[in-house]
Order: structure tokens, then C-alpha cells, then sequence
């Protein structure tokens, strides 16, 4: 596996696959890796001739008082992980290589219908951070497929949309995700939560499915199951966020009309914030 930390040296590289006519998958991380991440590389192998990961802890998504300094940096790690499931080749710029004038972006992508919901309103100008480092990185690898978890759904939706405003040649690839045995979704920030902590984060899977159930049953008093999931939450440890019920393509609150329907739901629990998802299709 190739490690570049330059654009140049990476576009030079890349050049030759490109010539060679390979078709190149893209898998952005922020580091420090879980399984749930060295499956978006298997993904990407079967997509593609030539997987590019990067590993760069974007300043710009990062809100005041969040954890941009604290972020569990493990690069050693996972560079060996990375090598060890077949990647091709890490890209791992510096912030001043992404962000050589000022170390932070005057140039920014924003997607204003969905950047503002959920996980935008508790973390103001996030998501102009994720749009705008995903589209400088889709600029330098030029990749032909990009691949993405869905565990953060608003973040696919967000990528989805400017890449396609944009009109970028990138085919985006949502995949599944990855669970611990207790349900638990796979998370860097997982490594904040204590023994009894990460056996509380269980429940916030479980109070998808639950709701999930209930919607399936023919249940359509939205609201009330929400809130029924956020009172669970809260007797088990968890602070709540939020817990909704949305229509799938654009994350507007669902109506009893609505057939393709995304639960999300964010909650804080010791030091960490945790989001999840379950997305269901009723039967009209």
C-alpha cells in the first residue's frame, strides 16, 4: 500500500492508474478505524481496480467546544488495517496541505434544505465542513465511485445532493451498517464510552427497532412514538437530541401518507455523542 501526504504526489500517481483506464474507488475517513470503515474498503474492492482511503480529521466540521483536538488519532494502526484488507493506496494530508492559505476553507459547499435538520441544527456549519472537505477530496482523487456508510444517513443524503448539484462524476455508494453483537452501530467515538456505557448504547438500536415495529403494526401517531423512544433513552443514561420519523429523500417530517421512511436519532451518553438509523419501507 502506497501512504501519500501530498496532492501533488497523489494526482501523479493517480494519473498513470487513469491511463491505464482503472476504475478508482474512494473510501474518506477521518481515522482511527473500526471494522465498519475496513468494510467500505471490502465494498470498494468489488467496485473498483484501485481503492484510495484517506485519513484526514477535518478542522472545518468541527463546531467550538467538540472534540477536534481530542479526536483518537491511531494512524499507525490504521494504516496497518488499511494494508491489511487490501487498500491500494492512503492519502494523508496535513490540515495545511488541504487548507494551505489560512487552515480553513473561504471557499465553502453548502446544502442549505439539508444541511440545517437533525444533526445540522445540534452542530451549526457541520455539515458545510463535510461537504466542502468530501468535495476538495473528490477534486484531488477524481475517483469514479465513492463509498459511504449509512450509519450517518443526513451526511449520505448531504453528499449525494451536492455531488449530483454539482454534477461530479462520482457514482455514491451507500453501505450497510455495521453492528456490534448487542446492536450497538460501529463508531470511532464508540472508544468514549465505558464498559456499562457501551452496554447502555444498546438501547439506543433497540428503541429503533421497537419503533420500528410499531410503525410496521400500522402505527401513525409519529410524535408519540418518538417521544416514547426518547423517555426510554432517558430512564437507561442517555440525554436526548433528537428522535424523528422522516421521509427518506429529504429528511422532512414523515406524514401518514409517506411510504419510505428513515428513523434517526442522536443522543449523548457519557462523553459521547451517538447517532443511528433504521430506514423501512410501509406498505401503502
Amino acid at each position: 500500500m502506497q501512504t501519500i501526504d501530498s496532492i501533488s504526489q497523489l494526482r501523479s500517481y493517480l494519473w498513470k492508474a487513469k491511463l491505464e483506464h482503472k476504475v478508482i474507488a474512494f473510501v474518506p475517513t477521518m481515522g482511527n478505524l473500526h471494522e465498519g470503515h475496513l468494510q467500505l474498503i471490502d465494498r470498494a474492492l468489488e467496485e473498483a481496480d484501485l481503492v484510495v482511503a484517506s485519513i484526514f480529521v477535518n478542522p472545518l466540521q468541527f463546531g467550538p467546544g467538540e472534540d477536534f483536538n481530542g479526536y483518537p488519532r491511531t494512524f499507525i494502526a490504521d494504516q496497518e488495517k488499511l494494508m491489511s484488507r487490501g487498500c491500494h493506496v492512503l492519502f494523508a494530508p496535513s490540515v495545511e496541505e488541504m487548507y494551505p492559505a489560512t487552515n480553513i476553507s473561504s471557499t465553502v459547499v453548502k446544502v442549505p434544505h439539508l444541511d440545517q435538520l437533525l444533526c445540522g441544527a445540534s452542530r451549526p456549519g457541520h455539515f458545510t465542513g463535510v461537504a466542502t472537505v468530501v468535495s476538495k477530496l473528490f477534486g484531488i482523487v477524481q475517483p469514479d465511485v465513492a463509498i459511504f456508510g449509512l450509519k450517518d444517513f443526513q451526511q449520505f443524503l448531504v453528499i449525494k445532493q451536492f455531488t449530483n448539484d454539482l454534477c461530479l462524476p462520482v457514482k455514491i455508494i451507500g453501505a450497510p451498517i455495521a453492528r456490534a453483537e448487542s446492536g450497538l452501530a460501529l463508531s470511532s467515538r464508540n472508544g468514549y464510552l465505558s464498559a456499562i456505557e457501551l452496554d447502555q448504547a444498546a438501547h439506543l438500536y433497540r428503541c429503533l427497532i421497537e419503533c420500528r415495529l410499531a410503525l410496521e403494526s400500522g402505527q401513525k401517531t409519529f410524535d408519540k412514538l418518538a417521544e416514547h423512544a426518547q423517555c426510554q433513552l432517558e430512564s437507561v443514561g442517555f440525554t436526548r437530541d433528537y428522535f424523528k420519523i422522516c421521509r427518506q429523500d429529504d429528511l422532512q417530517p414523515a406524514t401518514s401518507d409517506d411510504t419510505h421512511l428513515v428513523i434517526v436519532a442522536a443522543a449523548y451518553l457519557g462523553k459521547a455523542r451517538l447517532i443511528d438509523n433504521i430506514r423501512l419501507t410501509l406498505t401503502p
